[in-house]
């Protein structure tokens, strides 16, 4: 069989992630400490387990709205308004979906048609840009810059446009930086935005883990809730990777038609998710509040680290990465990530990974104890000693 001539030359194109070469490689090898998974290191919240038994143990779990449990959309619709000034309704303004990821891919193909231009900020998580192409729009990486704290700019935006451009792609708190954006940077995009057609999606994966700034939401500012696609899940705030939850929120004509490509896709996220979500969403504040506590400790210790160490470092206000730079040592993120990995046994992620222009970082996740990022910390620190050019 040639399976050159077989295969769809979309998914030919798609370059694997490039994340995971360098964990596949670590599974092989001992001893090795990882720093790369974005993945919190609680356990999810009893309560929210407690919910899921109780599911299992007194319902039956059979198919449910395509949309997702109402009783689950009016908590989420509750939970957008008390914490970012948000109001959507449950009936038609939400779409319960297969993590924060799922909302992403439906947002891309509800929107695009083939050729439309969609600006990425970048760095940025691996997914976009393939999402875009499997939709048939063209991915522009739209960098942003340390000095200017790894925000989107006005001018940037600007600059960027074509008339081609359909779509800016932005996630805030941001994956792999830790940069935010404040409301007054918002009020210079949507300025640029004002009397175009140009949507908004705004991946806000991460806007419970905020270090001494509160989250704010694009679409809270007058005249672009209209305009945008608010994507959110459980996995990072309640610590529910594995349980597959997330949702979009938008105006109704755009849900409509997103509902209908999860219908065929997915039919509906898992019932037993769902339910303890509602739990989660009700009673899990505190929780969510510990984690937060416990990751601005864990980013503290390793900013303070990484300057005695003298690897210069953005201090990362939000998520749970940090983002420091590797030029001291004259190597790119891969020969780098490769050496360390080789030498120090650490795993940690190349900057590259994230876009060209993060082709002098790394990219290290601190979602993992105070004592595992100590012995990494030290690891890396012999490392450093051995290939920072004097």
């Amino acid at each position: 069989m040639n399976y050159d001539q077989i295969l769809s030359e979309r998914a030919q194109a798609i370059q694997p992630s490039p994340i995971r070469r360098f964990f596949d490689l670590a599974e092989t090898m001992e001893n090795v400490i990882s720093l790369g998974v974005g993945e919190p290191d609680f356990r999810t919240p009893w309560a929210i387990r407690s919910a899921a038994i109780s599911t299992l143990e007194r319902q039956p779990i059979f198919y449910g709205a395509n949309s997702g449990l109402l009783q689950l959309r009016e908590e989420i619709a509750h939970y957008m308004h008390r914490k970012y000034n948000l109001d959507y309704c449950p009936e038609n303004e939400l779409l319960v979906t297969i993590g924060g990821s799922e909302a992403v891919d439906l947002t891309f193909r509800t929107l695009l048609n083939p050729g439309d231009e969609v600006l990425i900020t970048e760095p940025c998580f691996v997914c976009y840009a393939p999402l875009v192409a499997m939709a048939d729009g063209v991915p522009v990486s739209l960098p942003t810059k340390e000095e200017n704290s790894f925000r989107l700019t006005a001018e940037e935006l600007k600059a960027a446009i074509t008339p081609k451009t359909k779509l800016l792609m932005i996630s805030y708190p941001n994956n792999p930086t830790g940069a935010i954006m404040e409301r007054e940077d918002y009020e210079k995009i949507a300025e640029v935005l004002r009397g175009t057609d140009i949507m908004v999606l705004s991946d806000e994966i991460y806007s419970e883990l905020t270090y001494g700034t509160k989250h704010v939401s694009i679409a809270a500012l007058d005249g672009m809730r209209e305009r945008t696609v608010v994507v959110n899940g459980f996995s990072k705030a309640f610590a529910m990777t594995g349980w597959r939850l997330g949702w979009m929120a938008a105006p109704p004509e755009i849900v409509a038609q997103a509902r209908k490509i999860h219908q065929y896709a997915i039919m509906c996220a898992p019932m037993v998710s769902q339910r303890a979500a509602i739990e989660a969403l009700r009673h899990c504040d505190g929780d969510t509040a510990h984690m937060a506590e416990e990751y601005d400790h864990r980013r503290r210790f390793l900013l303070e680290r990484f300057a005695k160490m003298g690897l210069p470092c953005f201090p990362a206000q939000g998520a749970f990465y940090l983002f420091p730079s590797i030029e001291p040592t004259g190597m790119d993120s891969e020969t780098f990530c490769e050496k360390l990995l080789e030498e120090e046994r650490v795993a940690v992620v190349p900057g590259s990974a994230f876009g060209e222009s993060g082709k002098n970082n790394i990219r290290i996740s601190y979602a993992y104890s105070l004592k595992h990022l100590t012995e990494a910390a030290n690891r890396m620190e012999r490392f450093l000693q051995r290939h920072t050019k004097r």
